[in-house]
């Protein structure tokens, strides 16, 4: 039997500490965990902001606490210092090389000991967190340090700094220093912080060069506001500022044999620019993809200059053309380009090879002399017809543009293959940016196209009279509102002058900006950052390093990631290609703080891990210190008696009824982790306790992937292989689908559909029938359409779609580790509400609740933050998700989802 089941500009961000905690049975939390000290305190000097996030804690319990440290960064954003301070010693972490930091974090977990990567990535933020044992009524300081160049977009300079430490605080500080030798002609402070409420905490302090913006609230003033709540602040301070340019030659600064050159002329017109889109209206664009796709290019179509030439192509197996030829953006021409727009649909599968060479050909064709050409790229996924391998696309779109103007390339969402968009848009002089599937991501799209809309320069090349390892100094176009900022060092110390030329092609004429200026003049520096000159740099050479290794191979590449890896270690980054090894006092723990490149996955933790906002109190490992618990529970090996008797008792030593823990998990054989103390969790008010069952069964089996439409978190739960399931059933259409599970995923799936329609599909070959004739396809075969009344069959490589009257089901072949397998992937579902299934949907919505535990409807269950294989995809990325009980999920027993024959 089947039942229903639920289915599922420019930026500095200081997202400032995040420091929660939970303890059984007391709801005063600031007499537990007390940050008694926070500040931020934030310099930019010359566009390079040094960030210090300062947090004094104090345990004010007469037993050890575990109190947890965590901060989100900007993704540019190099981490160059942590430190802990515990009972007059200093921790420090240390940078290593990657590998090395990784072999350290590996001989942890070997020797049992708690350890973890503790480092993530969200949206445009990285997270930093660690933790730390803080004895009976002692105090520990946290001290993290972060740099990062600032970054010119649309006009301005943007610091947000986001506060949210999760009470209120005694001694709670925001300072922000600006210094700008040029000086600031713009500067604004807005923000949650910055409201009417909190309106006299923000004092604002400027000269011609120098800002100072404080923020010092009242604990009255961190729970009676807009962003503030029972546990303290909740909001941003957005600091938005801009420098003069007088000299259109740019600003220069120099210090200690170092030089920054920061260039962004405004004397000049802008370029009529030639600009082709190319859209991807494959299938998996369907749904608020395309629609999101389409309002942003009637915007963007709105804003386009008379000036401007454009051209629109869109894709799917199929290339199609508004116009073959590139046409002046008239307001006839914008509005049939509009109701082009309106029609776009989604459909078919991802030939981005020819469609990105039909946008190259129509610009080619186009040459004007004085204008600038742009080609824009959006898709969601991975080439997967036509030509489709990554490589040879690349070096078709190489030679296609060879190197005459840039090509850019958004990425939507994660499925998409970004490595291969990165490495295409940089040999191309271009980028590669993802567009976030959020409800704003018309606006993100819009948000770039603003970005490159107005080129004012083309072919600049920068050079230096008497300097040396010089970071970029070509570039294809400079637009408006950005700035080009190139560093390197000086010869010769004894140098009297540095002399700096800029060649470039404007509107009108051939540019030259010519200037020297001798070295005695050029501008001082703060006494508390001698050095920073260097450090910009470093960080710039190292960026366009790890830029460059994307698109090489071989020796060469090699070469370029040893010097960016070299330099990372100097000024001690923590770069993609180092880590930050955290050993704790006592060598109690030892852990690994890695920044991943975009879109990479983040290591899991060898112990269970908190979710984001979440610090958890558990016994400490070794031999009590003062005011520890006399009790410990020791870290179960891989050769300990099971966690559960019969009576499902836990083995573990007694728990004293005042102190009820989160403990940390112990890593079994499956895939899955179990709570060594049988099941206790903590809600917010109170401690709970979940029975030991409730928590994800130990299966040996295949992991199943559900989307949840309000959350950015998909669940997941295993099955039994060799299970027999009922898919998905529409008593209403006469439709059922049943399939057999192998190790990794389906071996023989067996759909049915109405009286006389059967298609049975395993990994050789598909077989259908309706009743009269019967025919029978390869997975490699041409591509090739079957079509009847009802029922359509698209087949193409290891894809096979199909529709059967409302319902349309695409069928994926994949193979991992040597196993093929199929996978189902269901596109359109029946409009009956009668639908059963494992399949079936009705748009799952879950809430998730302190302590890993996940809640849908009336029912609450202990979940596992896992990662899985989404095979509804063909480029099948790995995901992160909540793991839990498939009891949850289905709303019922395995056996009620089970068939005896398909």
């Amino acid at each position: 039997m089947c039942i229903t089941m639920d289915r599922a500009a420019l930026s500095l961000t200081v997202f400032g500490f995040l420091l929660v905690w939970s303890v059984s049975g007391l709801n005063k939390q600031e007499n537990e965990i007390d940050i008694y000290s926070f500040h931020i305190n934030s310099t930019v000097t010359s566009r390079y902001a040094i960030t210090i996030i300062t947090s004094r804690v104090a345990n004010r319990l007469n037993e050890s606490k575990e109190v947890h440290f965590q901060v989100q960064i900007p993704k540019n954003a190099f981490i160059n210092r942590f430190r802990m301070t515990m009972e007059g010693k200093m921790y420090d972490g240390v940078v290593k090389e990657k590998e090395e930091a990784q072999q350290q974090y590996s001989q942890a977990v070997s020797r049992g000991e708690s350890a973890g990567i503790v480092s993530s990535v969200g949206r445009t933020l990285e997270e930093f967190k660690t933790s730390v044992t803080v004895a009976a009524f002692s105090k520990v300081t946290f001290e993290l340090t972060y740099e990062e160049l600032l970054k010119r977009q649309l006009g301005q300079y943007q610091l947000l700094i986001n506060a949210q430490p999760m009470q209120t605080v005694a001694d709670f500080k925001i300072d922000v220093y600006i210094h700008e030798n040029p000086g600031i002609s713009f500067l604004a402070v807005n923000g949650g912080l910055n409201t009417k409420e909190l309106a006299n905490a923000v004092t604002i302090t400027r000269s011609d060069k120098e800002v100072w913006v404080n923020f010092y609230p009242t604990r009255e003033q961190q729970t009676n506001c807009d962003v503030c709540g029972p546990t303290g602040l909740k909001g941003d301070l957005i600091i938005n500022y801009d420098v003069e340019r007088q000299n259109p030659s740019g600003a220069l600064q120099a210090s200690e044999g170092y030089f920054v050159h920061y260039f962004a002329p405004t004397d000049v017109q802008r370029i009529p620019k030639n600009v082709v889109f190319v859209i991807d209206r494959s299938g998996s664009m369907s749904g608020r993809k395309i629609q999101q796709t389409r309002e942003a290019l009637l915007k963007i179509l709105g804003d386009i200059s008379e000036e401007d030439h454009f051209g629109l192509v869109t894709f799917d197996s199929h290339i199609d053309v508004w116009n073959p030829e590139l046409l002046p953006a008239s307001e006839g021409n914008l509005q049939k380009a509009k109701d082009f727009v309106r029609m776009i649909r989604d459909r078919g599968y991802t030939n981005i090879n020819d469609a990105v060479l039909k946008g190259v050909e129509m610009i080619n064709r186009h040459q004007r002399e004085r204008s600038a050409s742009i080609l824009i790229l959006l898709t969601d996924g991975a080439p997967n017809t036509g030509e489709s391998d990554p490589i040879k696309i690349q070096a078709n779109v190489k030679k296609a543009i060879g190197g005459k103007f840039p090509l850019y390339c958004l990425g939507f969402g994660f499925d998409v293959n970004f490595e291969f968009l990165q490495k295409m848009a940089l040999e191309n002089s271009g980028r590669a940016v993802r567009i976030y599937e959020d409800s704003d991501a018309d606006l993100q799209l819009q948000g770039f196209y603003e970005e490159v809309a107005t080129p004012l320069l083309t072919d600049i090349q920068l050079n230096y009279t008497g300097a040396r390892n010089l970071t970029q100094t070509t570039f294809s176009h400079y637009y408006n509102g950005s700035e080009i900022v190139v560093a390197g060092q000086i010869t010769d110390n004894s140098l009297e002058s540095l002399q700096t030329t800029v060649i470039a092609i404007s509107r009108n004429s051939n540019m030259i900006y010519q200037d020297f200026v001798f070295t005695k003049d050029l501008a001082g520096v703060l006494p508390q950052h001698e050095n920073f000159i260097e450090r910009i740099w470093a960080y710039l050479t190292i960026k366009q390093l790890l830029e460059k290794e994307v698109a090489l191979s071989g020796q060469e590449k090699e070469k370029i990631r040893g010097d960016a890896l070299d330099l990372a270690l100097k000024y001690k980054f923590v770069t993609p290609l180092t880590s930050m090894v955290v050993t704790k006092p006592q060598e109690e723990e030892t852990q690994v703080a890695n920044k991943p490149k975009e879109g990479e996955k983040t290591q899991r933790s060898h112990r269970q891990q908190s979710p984001p906002n979440t610090v958890v109190s558990r016994i400490i490992k070794g031999s009590p210190r003062k005011g520890q618990l006399s009790k410990t529970v020791p870290v179960l090996k891989k050769k300990a008696r099971p966690l559960y008797a019969k009576d499902m008792t836990p083995r573990v030593s007694p728990i004293p009824r005042s102190f009820v823990p989160l403990f940390s998990s112990i890593k079994t054989k499956g895939p899955h982790s179990l709570f060594a103390n049988g099941g206790v969790v903590l809600s917010d008010s109170a401690a709970r306790i979940l029975q030991p069952h409730r928590h994800p069964p130990l299966v040996n089996g295949v992991r199943f992937l559900i989307s949840a439409p309000n959350q950015r978190k998909p669940l997941c739960y295993d099955v039994p292989a060799a299970s027999k399931l009922c898919l998905l059933t529409d008593p209403s259409s006469d439709f059922s689908m049943n399939g057999r599970l192998s190790s990794k995923g389906f071996k023989h799936i067996v759909l049915r559909y109405k009286t006389n329609h059967s298609l049975t599909l395993n990994t050789n070959n598909i077989r259908y029938s309706d009743g009269l004739n019967h025919a029978i396809f390869t997975w490699k075969q041409g591509p090739t359409n079957h079509e009847t009344a009802s029922v359509s069959l698209v087949i193409r490589n290891n894809e096979v779609d199909v529709t059967m009257g409302s319902i349309r089901i695409v069928f994926f072949r994949h193979k991992k580790n040597g196993e093929t397998f199929l996978w189902p992937s269901v596109q359109q579902q029946p409009t009956n509400q009668n639908i059963k299934g494992t399949l079936g949907t009705a748009n799952l919505e879950y809430e998730e609740l302190p302590g890993s535990v996940i809640k849908i409807k009336d029912k609450q269950e202990m979940a596992t933050w896992s990662n899985t294989t989404d095979y509804r995809r063909s480029s099948a990325p790995v995901l992160g998700c909540w793991l839990v009980p498939f009891q949850l999920v289905l709303k019922g027993e395995l056996t009620e989802f089970t068939v005896s024959k398909l």
